[in-house]
This record gives structure tokens, C-alpha cells and sequence, in this order.
């Protein structure tokens, strides 16, 4: 079984992480590994749901701060084993994972070994499935196996974010576009309809939409409507009778699920539309007083979160919720997936500062 060191820094821990591979559905591995290495502090109460790991203190603290980070990866290609590279005399750990999002478990995980006495209350969670559908997720799956390890009165997700703190996170929900025709032999195409010419006005409607520009509590966010998926015919001499577009709404949190859905079905009236998946955004909660302490003791000017994030889940059950971590989301995922060791370093001082005992 592969062993972790949380001793060593922030850095070489981010670096043996990404090492033990962990692509959604083969968590157990890395999942073994980090419930093996907590085992021994004694500050530390350990429950695992699944290839999820919780580690909590109990110290009677008046406050307690949740701080969860998702130890899967998007597949491997090529980019394991990480490797130190250098970028304009910066250095970088490259690899799967390292932005998305080990380095901040790594960063997490050494502080929940080398902080036995912090400020308030911390409960560590560290779950798999994050990258894959939401059914599978093994934060939501906690929620509903353990809701008692939720209570926070303020939640940290690790995911990438430059070193910034980004409030709460934009909405997300798909829908299936249809139109139909009839089916014919492409020789005599006046005989059927074609579903693909169909579709043309809802690719037209797309392309004259304009997102919205979103004020929440002081946060900006911007929403988009995108085409990302699209499918019709069955052989290259058939009139097609079906076409598909499916469609992705990213709304900002100032909008329920309800109101983002009633919406797209106005932009697209008149055609069919199957709502497939839907997640509400999550407010920035910078106003609540934890929220405020850790912003300024990090020094940080809150940002606010585009993509759709698990600080919605925490959100939803009245905890305020914030993104902090190092890397940058737009290398996320992708085949040159680097982290400035710089930032890995900095958010362990950002987090460790804030937590430690004045």
C-alpha cells in the first residue's frame, strides 16, 4: 500500500499524492493512504464513508470551520509521475492533479497533522468522486450518511483559485434541445424533414444571446448559455427525423434553480426541453463574521467563484462557504497541468496563519 508522510512539506506531500494515481472510481488506493497516515494523532477523531475520509477535533471550541478538498483526478495522460519544471526561473510541480486539486489536499492534510490546538473547531473532509456525476459524489453521499459531521458555522473548499479567496459559485444545469422530422431516403429529401435544419433557430438563439453580468453581495459573476453537445442522423443517406442540442446554463447564485430553468425554457420556446441536470449556486457568505476574519488574516480581495463548485453543498445547509486554493483554474484538467510551488506555499502560511492560535 502506497504510505504518505504528512510531516514533509506542503510541497513534497503534493508531490506524493499525485504519485498514487486516483482517477474517479479508483480513489481506494489514495484513500487507504491518507486514512493510514492520520492514524496515530491523537487530536484527531477519523471516520471514513467509502473511499471518503473525515478527520475532526473536539476541543470544545465555541466555533468549528468544516474544510473539505476532493482527492480524485480527472483520467491520466501522460502527466504522472509530477515532475519539477521551471517556468520563467519560477518553479512548478507538473502532473494530474497538482491544480485540481491535490496541491490543496496536500496542503490540508499537513496542516491537519501539525495543527493539535487550533483556534476553533476544524472538521477535515477529504472525498472521492468529485469529478464524475453528482450522484456519485462522495461529499454528497457523507451529507446524507453522516449529517451530524456537517455542522460548521464555516466552510473552506480547497479548489484552485490562485491563492485567492472566491466567494461562493455560479449555478449550473443542462437541458436536451429537441426537434423532430420525418425520415426519408436523401434522394427524395422532399419526402421527409430534416431535424438537423431544424435545429438551426436554436443555434441561431444561442449565438444572439447575451449573458448577464450578475452583482451578488458585492461579488461580480457572469453567466453563459453554450452549446455543448449535439447529435442527429443515423446514415449518410437518411433524412434525419431526430436532432438534439444540448445546452449548459451557468447562472449566477442570485437566481434559484427554478428561475434558471423557467429561463431557458423562455429562450427556447416553441422547441422541446428536457431539463438533465440541474445544481444551484452558492452566495459569496463573505458577510458572516468568520468569513471576514479568515479574508483578512490571508489578506486576500474575494473573487468570485465562475464554475460551479462544492461550496454549494455546504451553502445549501446554511453554512457559508468560500473557495481557497492554490493553483490556477485554467489549468485544470489539462494535459500541462502545472502549480506554482510559490502558491502551494503560500496558502499553507494563508490557512495556517488563520487557524493558529493568537
Amino acid at each position: 500500500m502506497p504510505q504518505l508522510d504528512l510531516s514533509v512539506s506542503s510541497v513534497d506531500l503534493t508531490r506524493a499524492l499525485c504519485d498514487i494515481p486516483s482517477v474517479s472510481g479508483d480513489e481506494t488506493p489514495l484513500a487507504d493512504a491518507i486514512h493510514d497516515a492520520l492514524r496515530g494523532h491523537d487530536h484527531l477523531e477519523l471516520f471514513r464513508d467509502g473511499d471518503t475520509i473525515v478527520a475532526r477535533t473536539d476541543l470544545g471550541r465555541p466555533q468549528r470551520v468544516a474544510i473539505a478538498g476532493h482527492i480524485d483526478t480527472v483520467p491520466i495522460n501522460g502527466n504522472v509521475p509530477t515532475r519539477d519544471i521551471e517556468i520563467d526561473g519560477e518553479p512548478y510541480l507538473w502532473g494530474r492533479g497538482t491544480v485540481d486539486m491535490k496541491a490543496g489536499v496536500a496542503v490540508q492534510l499537513h496542516l491537519a497533522a501539525a495543527l493539535a490546538d487550533p483556534r476553533v473547531d476544524i472538521t477535515w473532509m477529504w472525498y472521492d468522486h468529485e469529478e464524475v456525476d453528482a450522484s456519485q459524489n462522495g461529499l454528497n453521499r457523507l451529507s446524507q450518511n453522516r449529517p451530524d459531521l456537517f455542522a460548521a458555522d464555516f466552510a473552506i473548499l480547497g479548489e484552485p483559485s490562485n491563492g485567492e479567496v472566491e466567494g461562493g459559485c455560479n449555478g449550473t444545469l443542462r437541458v436536451i434541445v429537441r426537434t423532430h422530422g420525418v425520415r426519408a431516403h436523401s434522394a427524395r429529401a422532399w419526402i421527409g424533414e430534416n431535424a438537423i435544419h431544424a435545429a438551426a433557430p436554436v443555434l441561431e438563439r444561442l449565438a444572439r444571446y447575451r449573458p448577464r453580468d450578475v452583482a451578488v453581495e458585492g461579488l461580480v459573476y457572469r453567466e453563459g448559455l453554450n452549446a455543448v453537445r449535439i447529435g442527429g442522423g443515423i446514415a449518410g443517406n437518411v433524412i434525419p427525423d431526430a436532432c438534439e442540442v444540448e445546452v449548459n446554463y451557468r447562472f449566477a447564485p442570485s437566481r434559484s434553480v427554478e428561475k434558471a430553468v423557467a429561463h431557458v425554457r423562455n429562450v427556447f420556446e416553441g422547441f422541446e426541453v428536457e431539463l438533465t441536470d440541474a445544481s444551484a449556486g452558492a452566495r459569496p457568505g463573505l458577510d458572516a463574521p468568520l468569513a471576514q476574519e479568515f479574508v483578512q488574516a490571508v489578506g486576500a480581495v474575494p473573487q468570485p467563484k465562475y464554475g460551479w463548485t462544492d461550496v454549494a453543498r455546504f451553502s445549501a445547509l446554511g453554512i457559508p462557504a468560500v473557495n481557497y486554493g492554490p493553483g490556477d483554474p485554467h489549468l485544470a484538467h489539462h494535459d500541462e497541468e502545472r502549480v506554482a510551488v510559490a502558491q502551494i506555499e503560500a496558502v499553507e502560511r494563508g490557512l495556517r496563519a488563520w487557524l493558529s492560535p493568537s
